[in-house]
């Protein structure tokens, strides 16, 4: 029998900064209630909350909620663009394999 509502797992585990994993629903809830109110009140958390929630109460795919905590997790993480990456297919077609 699969677990429900907040004991369900995510199909990949969170990785937190401290080492620890949240497993389960439950563990991203009581992460989140963990936090400073201050940062509780951020628009990235109240998103996560709202993926969570949505997740237990309607069932949804945990991937979801778990994409939720990711970006909030991430939320000062600068994402880098390299003007120097090729776009894909490109590197085949200059090598001539594309038929």
């Amino acid at each position: 029998m699969t677990a429900k509502g907040w004991k369900r797992s995510f199909d990949d585990p969170i990785p937190l900064s401290n080492g620890r994993q949240l497993l389960t629903l439950e563990d991203a809830g009581a992460y989140i209630t963990q936090l400073p109110k201050a940062d509780q009140q951020l628009d990235e958390w109240q998103t996560a909350i709202e993926a969570l929630l949505l997740v237990v109460k309607q069932n949804g795919p945990t991937m979801f909620a778990r994409i939720g905590c990711m970006k909030a997790l991430n939320r000062h993480v600068e994402r880098v663009f390299n003007p120097d990456r090729k776009p894909l297919g490109q590197t085949q077609a200059l090598e001539g394999t594309v038929t």
